[in-house]
Formats: structure tokens, C-alpha cells, sequence
């Protein structure tokens, strides 16, 4: 009788040991996403809530570079979202969810998680990590703004061509043209476009060989000719600066002017006053060392086609 209950004992054991053992072979290959609150403003908006237990911004920003630790060590993948109260209210309000449950918060977190900006955690400090969550959820707010107003643009009432469509390609030919012109080098472009709302910007990072095209992320590359063609859809006093890094030489930075659908050159400088300028103060900033403030140069671009 003894050795028969330790068999079947046996038998038990095996059996939950090789279902635990299973469960963690598919946990490990679940990916993980984690919400964070970035800012004391929006950590104290989540503390109304009573199942909401963190009570210390900087313990809790702790405690969240532990988890992402914990899990890495694991070996599982984890993504970071940037969780927003005032959103999570209003979906919480949307889907008939209460606000004050950590079940409504995870399924806030995983809609974010598939709509939003995230970054993947591999190994950053939270101190890192939480400046470059903040930037991607900023370029894909401006992306998004920018995407809905070429679309609300309509037709032209002159020739109906759709406006935004046609300025999305201007713009595409624009950079192109740029990209070509500048020759090879590590390129780093910013487009300023304003709008009766508020500055868009967007950055583009690209390198370029002596031979062939310049290698780009097609997700930069589609955000800066979005920015870029508001400007020209709206005829806007939208600007382009262009800098240029090459081995064994100072850096050259280029800027152009967009006027009615082209990039005119700016002088050597007007190129030093815009880009030695603050551009919240207006306060005169020290030009670095070793850059070389330049005239822009002709991009070669053909003229647009007249709409109107």
C-alpha cells in the first residue's frame, strides 16, 4: 500500500511538475507591456484611485525598473507604453469599464500597447528610457495630427486633385532631391512647419556611402514628408535644416526656406541666426565649436504644377 501511494505520489509530482514547467515555457514566450506613468503630474492624476497603491513617484519609477529587470532576466520581451489618465478615463468611461480596478488599467495598457508609441526594453535605465518613450509618443501625436489635417484638405476646387495627396508627393520629392544633392556624410534633418494650432516638427536621421542612395527608417522618412507637405499644403512658413557629419571634417549645417512648394535657400547667414536662436525665447544660443554655418545650396528640384 505504501509503495503504491508513492507511486501514484510519483506519478502526481511528475504530472505538476511538467505543467508548471510547461506553463513557464509559454509565459517566457508571451510578451509583456508595461504602462508607464513618465511624469509626477500624471502619477499624482492615478493616485485618486483607490486600488492605485504607489503613493512616491520616484519609489514607484523604481519599483517599474525592477519589474522590466525581473522579466528581462527571464527572458521574456517587454515593451513599454505611455499611459495617459485623462485617456485612460475616457476609454475606461467608452467601454463601461471601472476606472478604479487594476483589470481596467491592464486592458487600458494592452490597447496602448497596439495603438500607441511603445519602446522595447532591452536593458536601458528608466532615467533613458522614459526621454526616448516621451519623444516617440510626441513624434507619433504630431505624425497622426499631421496625417488628419492633408486628409481633411480635401479637393482642389480648380483642378480636383486631392491637395494632401499631392502635397504628401511634392514633399517626397523634395527630400529626395535634398538627400541626393547633399552628397555622402551622416545627414541629420529637422522640418519646422507651423500651424495654426501649434509647431510641428520632425527629425530624420540618414547616412549615406559614396555610392548609392541614402539608407533611411521608412518610419522617419514617412513622418518628415508628412510635416513637410502641411507646410506646402498650407502654404506655410515652414523651414528645413540640414546637418551634415563627415570623417575628418567640421560639420556643415544647410537650411532652406519653403515658399509656394520649393526649398529656397537660406544665406550663411540666416542659417546662423536660425539655428543660433532659441526657439521658445527667442534668445541668442552660443554657435558650437567645430560647425560650419553654410548657405543652403540647390537642391535641383523641379518647380511644382500651379493648382490654383
Amino acid at each position: 500500500m505504501a509503495h503504491t501511494r508513492n507511486t501514484k505520489n510519483t506519478k502526481n509530482t511528475g504530472y505538476r511538475r511538467t505543467g508548471t514547467s510547461m506553463r513557464r515555457t509559454l509565459r517566457r514566450e508571451a510578451p509583456s507591456t508595461i504602462g508607464l506613468l513618465a511624469d509626477e503630474r500624471d502619477f499624482a492624476a492615478m493616485r485618486r484611485y483607490r486600488t492605485f497603491t504607489f503613493d512616491d513617484h520616484t519609489v514607484y519609477l523604481q519599483q517599474v525598473e525592477g519589474l522590466l529587470k525581473t522579466l528581462a532576466a527571464q527572458g521574456m520581451h517587454t515593451t513599454v507604453a505611455l499611459f495617459d489618465p485623462e485617456e485612460y478615463a475616457e476609454f475606461c468611461a467608452e467601454s463601461g469599464l471601472a476606472a478604479d480596478a487594476p483589470a481596467s488599467r491592464s486592458r487600458f495598457t494592452a490597447e496602448i500597447a497596439a495603438t500607441g508609441a511603445t519602446v522595447a526594453y532591452t536593458g536601458q535605465r528608466i532615467d533613458d528610457l522614459i526621454p526616448l518613450l516621451v519623444s516617440r509618443a510626441v513624434r507619433q501625436a504630431t505624425w497622426e495630427y499631421a496625417t488628419t489635417r492633408l486628409a481633411d484638405l480635401g479637393e482642389c476646387a480648380d483642378c480636383g486633385q486631392d491637395i494632401g495627396r499631392a502635397a504628401f508627393d511634392r514633399a517626397s520629392h523634395l527630400l529626395m532631391r535634398t538627400l541626393e544633392t547633399a552628397g555622402p556624410g551622416t545627414h541629420h534633418l529637422v522640418c519646422s512647419t507651423p500651424t495654426e494650432n501649434e509647431q510641428l516638427f520632425a527629425v530624420l536621421h540618414t547616412e549615406r556611402g559614396t555610392t548609392g542612395p541614402a539608407l533611411l527608417d521608412s518610419g522617419e522618412g514617412a513622418e518628415f514628408v508628412t510635416v513637410l507637405a502641411v507646410g506646402i499644403a498650407l502654404e506655410s512658413h515652414a523651414g528645413l535644416v540640414l546637418r551634415t557629419s563627415s570623417p575628418g571634417t567640421p560639420d556643415r549645417v544647410h537650411g532652406w526656406r519653403l515658399t509656394r512648394g520649393s526649398l529656397v535657400p537660406l544665406t550663411a547667414g540666416e542659417v546662423f541666426s536660425a539655428y543660433c536662436t532659441d526657439a521658445d525665447t527667442g534668445d541668442p544660443v552660443a554657435p558650437e565649436s567645430g560647425v560650419e554655418y553654410c548657405a543652403g545650396f540647390d537642391i535641383g528640384a523641379d518647380e511644382p504644377e500651379e493648382h490654383r
